[in-house]
């Protein structure tokens, strides 16, 4: 028996702590920072949880703030936008112990570090997730796509498979959630970054859903434009990811196409509602190892203006 703790009962923090607890009989708590989630589900006793818009039905889950919560995980999966991570973090630290691993499959990069100021090399687990999940509000999520076929990855930080990243990997199969581990800690998450900079920036920057963006002719070309200038910068930082070019641009196409095609990406969701997105996460990121390796990411580098500048005209829309 693994115990679990979520910290982040957002979006993808709710399908994966809801898919533990039930198909696994793991006990699983959850922590939030946002009061009008802990409040909510607290009050609900719960969250609503639908798939595709249909069957939505209460799930019971314990729900607390860091401050007032006594478990001891075996693991905690994070979930929480990166710019609020580090003072999440802080506000949970009083109760990380020794003992406790880390698991977060979060949009964008930054996160490992972060949370490498709390847990040693070995006892981080980081990962990606190709699961779509909406959160229509506090304690209600909707789960987008057929049961049991999203695809995630995990891999130890010392790229070295231990007795507990295993056990992880067996729960998250036993979950749904299509877990494959892998031997390459940068190379596996750089590779969901690189998509994301193609599918969540662009669908953001128009408003789209992926299946609108990949109708448009030219999207394979602005696809392979973007994951040229990624695999160019990821090389000269000696970071070798888990798919090739033509993998990724493909996996575009299948995902926007086949898998999610009325799905508005993560950023979209964030930007719609008036939220800071994480480009500089995704495609600044991006663009950072570029420049730190003499290497000029320009498509990326304009994307991240052409997003914050859409951040900031969202004054004139409300103004109307």
């Amino acid at each position: 028996m693994t115990k679990y703790t979520v910290i982040g009962a957002g979006a993808m923090g709710l399908r994966y702590g809801v898919l533990i607890q039930e198909r696994t009989g793991n006990p699983v708590d959850f922590i939030d920072t946002w009061e009008p989630s802990v409040n909510t589900i607290k009050e609900q006793k719960g969250t609503w949880v639908s798939r595709d818009h249909k069957d939505k039905h209460m799930v019971p889950i314990n729900i607390s703030f860091p401050e007032d919560y006594t478990g001891d995980p075996d693991v905690w999966i994070i979930f929480v936008k990166q710019m609020q991570l580090a003072e999440v973090l802080k506000r949970c630290a009083p109760l990380f112990k020794e003992h406790q691993y880390a698991f977060s499959a979060m949009n964008g990069m930054g996160h490992i570090d972060k949370i490498s100021e709390y847990f040693p090399d070995d006892h981080i687990v980081g990962g990606t997730a190709m699961i779509a999940t909406v959160l229509n509000g506090p304690g209600d999520v909707d789960f987008m796509g057929a049961p049991r076929t999203g695809v995630m990855h995990l891999c130890n930080k010392t790229e070295k498979t231990d007795a507990m990243t295993q056990q992880m990997f067996d729960d998250f199969k036993e979950a749904g959630l299509g877990p494959i581990l892998t031997e390459n800690f940068m190379g596996t998450l750089m590779s969901k970054v690189v998509f994301n900079a193609v599918v969540n920036t662009l669908c953001t920057m128009f408003e789209i859903t992926m299946g609108q963006f990949i109708e448009y002719p030219g999207a394979k070309d602005m696809a392979e434009q973007l994951m040229n200038e990624s695999f160019d910068a990821c090389e000269r930082a000696g970071i070798h990811l888990v798919e090739t070019r033509q993998e990724e641009v493909e996996s575009v196409d299948y995902v926007s196409r086949v898998a999610n095609p009325y799905h508005y990406p993560s950023m979209y969701q964030d930007f719609s509602k008036g939220r800071n997105t994480e480009v500089d996460y995704i495609n600044g990121y991006i663009a950072k190892i570029g420049r730190e390796h003499d290497y000029i990411c320009r498509t990326h580098e304009f994307l991240v203006h052409e997003v914050h500048m859409a951040e900031m005209m969202r004054k004139y829309k409300q103004a109307k």
